[in-house]
């Protein structure tokens, strides 16, 4: 049993195994806590001391590359789950302070380099190497290809490359890149490792945000540079429980068909705060549905909510978006909107809101916030229809812009 408690093909989680395949780069994608340290320092100390199944079979000359020299020593070679502290007493690496160097029992040696000093990546040269928070690099691509010139001994040089996604030119070069193998974790998956108040405490109140979903579940994160919305504009004036509300309307962009291929429904509630805001409630589109699955599930977003009206656009469905929510609740008033612009002019008065910080999103709605972020001047990529945005700009325009319909109501959320 204790060999098995040292032993890491026993201990670790798939996605912390050295993938296999022809790959020269092996990107580890992860959240906070997630393990990619200990990954990272379990490949070295595998190339280091010759372990089965490792490629290169043993690589005498290995480079480590942190953010800052602190880092190098605090997080990849002292840190818990550091090179130094996960060997075994008779095969722990010497660290050499002034050398900047740790070195084997059997003669393996690793030399440290900071992300801030690439001029110190030329010359040395190595046949693996370890980069440690890559997406934090101020000089990170600089530093990348000073590191690949060094990579020439041995017949097969091999690097691991771990870090919180983050979108700087480095990662997003690397992601689906050739010869480049991509594993991810989110922090939850090291549960077993943390805190339960850390579980409880960051990881709930952050879940789903966009900072979140970066440091926590590992996601690379991409604003579309003519997007008329940014994530940090919808990050900074995110709420996590609405206000007293004097209006709540449920807005629906029903598709063309009801088959599995047509575009989704777009289902989005919003309310208006007695402060002048809107708040974003809930995104509840439904993919590929016939006509009486969304109109079940707007209709009984409308009534759980206690909403004044279900905004609906008619373009696609005329009468019929009408009849069958009649058909399913008589009482639920619709108000048919028509669209005479493109979708593009529609959301601009909307997207004009949210910089003026007048719209407000009650929790995370990452679906939704993905569109939005992805929704640029020719609309989606792939020619993807933007069904959650059309709802959401019919909703806020129904609230802000457009006529008030009937008349305000407090209403307790």
């Amino acid at each position: 049993m204790a060999q098995l408690g040292r032993d890491w093909t026993f201990l670790a989680r798939d996605d912390q195994l050295p993938p296999g395949g022809d790959w020269t780069t092996w990107l580890v994608l992860g959240g906070r806590g997630a393990g990619k340290t200990r990954a990272g320092a379990e490949w070295v100390r595998g190339l280091a001391l010759g372990h089965p199944g490792y490629v290169p079979a043993r690589a005498g000359r290995i480079a480590l590359v942190a953010e800052t020299y602190a880092d190098l020593r605090e997080v990849m070679i002292d840190g818990p789950s550091g090179l130094r502290w996960i060997h075994a007493s008779r095969e722990r690496p010497c660290f050499e302070a002034t050398r900047r160097r740790l070195v084997w029992p059997n003669g393996a040696v690793a030399l440290g380099f900071s992300a801030e000093d690439p001029e110190a990546l030329r010359g040395p040269q190595f046949d693996a190497a370890w980069a440690d928070e890559i997406g934090k690099w101020r000089q990170g691509e600089e530093v990348w290809d000073m590191l690949q010139f060094g990579l020439r001994l041995g017949s097969r040089p091999r690097q691991v490359a771990t870090t919180t996604p983050r979108a700087v030119p480095l990662v997003k070069r690397l992601v689906g890149a050739s010869a480049v193998a991509t594993t991810r974790a989110t922090t939850r998956d090291n549960a077993a490792n943390l805190a339960p108040s850390f579980l409880e405490a960051v990881v709930g109140a952050y879940r789903g945000t966009r900072l979140g979903r970066q440091e926590l579940d590992g996601e690379l994160l991409e604003d579309r540079e003519d997007a008329l919305w940014t994530r940090e504009a919808i990050e900074r004036t995110r709420v996590f429980e609405a206000p007293e509300l004097a209006r709540v309307v449920v807005a629906v962009d029903p598709p063309a068909g009801g088959a599995k291929r047509s575009d989704a429904c777009g289902i989005v509630a919003a309310g208006l705060g007695r402060d002048g805001r809107a708040y974003v409630l809930e995104d509840a589109t439904v993919s590929s549905a016939k006509p009486e699955i969304w109109a079940a599930r707007a209709v009984a977003l409308y009534r759980r909510l206690e909403a004044d009206a279900l905004v609906a656009e008619v373009n696609q469905g005329g009468e019929m978006v009408r009849s069958v929510i009649a058909g399913l609740d008589p009482g639920v008033p619709v108000l048919a909107v028509r669209a005479t612009r493109g979708k593009w002019l529609r959301a601009e008065p909307v997207a004009a809101l949210y910089a003026q910080a007048r719209v407000a999103h009650v929790g995370a709605h990452p679906a939704l916030e993905d569109e939005m972020a992805a929704f640029g001047v020719d609309g989606l990529s792939g020619g993807r229809s933007p069904d959650r945005v059309d709802a959401l700009v019919w909703a806020v325009t129904q609230l802000m812009l457009g006529p008030k319909g009937s008349g305000p109501r407090i209403v307790g959320l």
